[in-house]
């Protein structure tokens, strides 16, 4: 049985998925066997033969070096570039828990270390109607994860970081530390912007990295201790 992390960001588009790409990466290129999975993607790409392919998880793939097959990569894939919960109900194709878990439970096995990505921030609706609400914390919980918090590094973060950490912190869901996308050594703010969401959340920014990075800037020993 592996180890795994699963990665959330403080909101749609600030990088995630990049900076998970360099995460899984990183792993890989140290000689680890290195996995990726994504419970749900929305917004997925149209292939010229008009099947779906889920963006996130084909980049992570390609970078990393996975090899993996898009089955096994995500659970569900939608064409709508919605909240999952709304594109399962345009599919009538809802999410259920105990699949994710099957092949959760299946990349755990098959990894040293599972990296999980989130889709969107944390209050992100995977599923609800009449018959069951789940919210990705709800998720993360039921497969008692640790979780990686990605933020982009400019204005506005302090807010969004603190937020989203508080929440994860209500839910006694453990936070094993920040990384600022986006990130300009030097830069007075996103400078500020580190010391005040360490000093507010007592959460540790642990890496950071810049625009067209193509290497995580961090001790492959000290990735490895996140996962559990």
């Amino acid at each position: 049985m592996g180890k795994c992390i699963f990665v959330t960001g403080t909101g749609t588009d600030i990088g995630k998925t990049y900076v998970t790409g360099l995460i899984v990466k990183k792993l890989h290129d140290a000689g680890l066997k290195a996995g990726y999975y994504k419970a749900a993607v929305s917004g997925a790409d149209i292939a010229a033969d008009g099947s779906l392919v889920p963006g996130d998880a084909a980049y992570v793939n390609t970078l990393a070096e996975i090899g993996e097959t898009q089955e096994n990569l995500v659970s569900y894939v939608y064409k709508e570039a919605v909240s999952p919960h709304l594109a399962a109900q345009i599919n009538h194709k809802p999410i259920e828990l105990a699949k994710i878990q099957q092949d959760f439970s299946r990349a755990k096995e098959k990894y040293e270390y599972l990296t999980m990505e989130g889709s969107g921030g944390i209050i992100c609706p995977l599923r609800y109607d009449d018959t069951c609400h789940l919210i990705l914390d709800d998720m993360i919980k039921a497969l008692d994860l640790g979780v990686l918090v990605i933020a982009e590094a400019g204005l506005g973060t302090i807010n969004s970081a603190v937020l989203t950490i508080e929440h994860l912190q209500h839910c006694q869901i453990p936070v094993k530390g920040i990384i600022f996308n986006h990130f300009h050594p030097g830069d007075i703010m996103e400078e500020d912007n580190r010391r005040m969401v360490e000093a507010l959340t007592g959460v540790k920014v642990i890496a950071v990295v810049g625009k067209g990075d193509t290497e995580l800037a961090m001790d492959v020993k000290t990735l490895q201790s996140l996962y559990a």
